[in-house]
């Protein structure tokens, strides 16, 4: 979909100067709004409707300084471009501290001008996209929740090539949603109308696997007494997903391959050759490389497999998504039962945030269940938690409860209490909370300005700890 020209709204009192750039603009091929009454002018002023505005700094009844101001507090992220004839460093200041883009003196040249523009411009098409991207994102995750910077970019790469038929291998911990993964794949592939059939491979006995995927014809074996038709079959024209992959014996590793290799397969038993339309997504706990070195898994078969690998992050190398991912299980039990329970408690927060979550996000699930079930509070107690998991004892745990808070008042709560007591843990190493915390540096710092942690830390000359900038 082409984008129609950017629109560029231009506010100067003086007529003279504010035709001349409404021409140069023009010239362009830009669409242009050009302004002399600026109240008028932020009439005219709505979200969406422009992608650049020029303001002169010295206006009557509504200066430059006002005009951004306003423009600003309805759309942050539009570029906002000065003009000004006694520039001062004040004035600058003042300019750039309201969310200024740039500063531009009179007189100037045209070409000054379009250039100054044509940056800005650049500026917000790479908001725009970035928005854009993010909304296609949050949209297509679907069931998948968290906003970890390592498991959006994994999720991120997968979207790009969801669209493409080729196989994708998913690698990551036992419990750490490959399947949802693969799933969101699937739904966003040209292939999601039609069947999606997963199999987990370490489930099925060896000699039941074969026939479980290919299918066999009647008297192939004692017990086959009639036709069956194997999940390659059932997924033609969709999805295929193989579970622990790395689990299959070598005789079904052999079979698979030459699927992927010719697109047809026999049953067994049979001698005429089946051919099928199908995408294969596969995925695994194990260390496939290690696997093929030892001779238990087959390096041609790893490759056919492993054309776009995904790394799904483990639960503790995305901490930060435990409050979204306990809230969400909550929500879902609330709804499933008819409860209404809220949280839980500081103290066990704290200890969910800590504990290491051996078993990923399935464990964190069934922790929760069984968590509500034994008690019906309306926030879950660190006790109660003390009967499912051996809880952390590393780092002592606050005392006292969350109060009837709201959830964005609780949540902030919480992050100010948990970045506090990695600060410490970590001595005031920034990389090390940021490691712990499972976000990146520039996130980690953020958080900790903004509630003002770096005051509470002693002083060290350490060019490693966080220094308050």
């Amino acid at each position: 979909m082409t984008r129609p020209q950017p629109h560029i709204l231009v506010i100067d009192d003086d007529e003279p100067v504010s035709r001349m750039i409404g021409m140069i603009l023009a010239d362009q091929d830009y669409a242009v709004s050009v302004y002399t009454h600026s109240p008028t002018a932020m009439t005219a002023f709505a979200p969406g409707r422009y992608d650049l505005v020029i303001t002169d700094v010295k206006m009557p009844i509504l200066g430059g300084l006002e005009v951004l101001q306003q423009i600003k507090a309805q759309e942050a992220a539009i570029p906002v471009i000065m003009i000004t004839a006694h520039a001062t460093v004040d004035l600058s200041i003042a300019a750039l501290r309201k969310g200024a883009y740039d500063l531009l003196i009179k007189p100037f040249e045209p070409e000054e001008l379009l250039s100054r523009v044509r940056n800005a411009l650049r500026q917000t098409a790479l908001v725009r996209e970035n928005r854009e991207l993010k909304e296609e994102l949050a949209a297509w995750q679907g069931s998948i929740v968290g906003q970890a910077p390592v498991l959006l970019n994994m999720l991120e790469t997968a979207r790009k090539v969801a669209a493409r038929d080729i196989p994708v291998l998913i690698s990551g911990e036992s419990g750490s949603g490959k399947e949802l993964v693969a799933r969101a794949i699937r739904d966003a592939s040209p292939r999601k109308e039609a069947p999606f059939v997963a199999i987990n491979c370490g489930a099925i006995p060896e000699t039941l696997l074969e026939s479980e995927l290919f299918g066999h014809r009647k008297g192939a074996f004692t017990g086959a007494d009639r036709d069956h038709k194997g999940l390659l079959e059932t997924a033609n024209g969709g999805t295929l997903f193989l579970d622990e992959v790395g689990t299959l014996p070598l005789n079904v590793q052999k079979t698979l391959l030459r699927f992927l290799q010719e697109q047809e397969f026999y049953r067994v038993g049979d001698t005429s050759p089946i051919k099928v339309d199908v995408r294969i997504l596969s995925a695994t706990n194990l260390d496939l490389p290690t696997a093929v070195q030892s001779g238990v898994f087959r390096e041609d078969l790893y490759y056919r497999l492993n054309v776009v690998h995904l790394r799904l992050p483990s639960l503790r190398q995305r901490r930060s998504d435990i409050p979204l991912l306990i809230a969400h299980f909550i929500k879902q039990q609330n709804q499933r039962f008819g409860t209404q329970i809220k949280g839980f408690t500081r103290t066990a927060m704290e200890a969910l945030m800590q504990y290491d979550w051996p078993g990923n996000i399935r464990q964190l699930s069934n922790v929760i269940q069984a968590a509500m079930a034994i008690e019906n509070s309306d926030y879950l107690s660190v006790e109660v938690l003390d009967q499912l998991i051996e809880l952390p004892k590393k780092i002592a745990l606050p005392t006292g409860a969350i109060s009837e808070l709201d959830y964005a008042t609780a949540l902030t709560t919480f992050e100010a209490d948990y970045f506090g007591q990695l600060l410490e843990i970590s001595n005031g190493h920034i990389e090390d909370v940021a490691h712990r915390a499972g976000m990146n540096v520039a996130t980690v710092y953020r958080k900790i300005k903004k509630y003002g942690l770096h005051r509470t830390l002693p002083e060290s000359g350490s060019k490693s700890r966080f220094q308050d900038e």
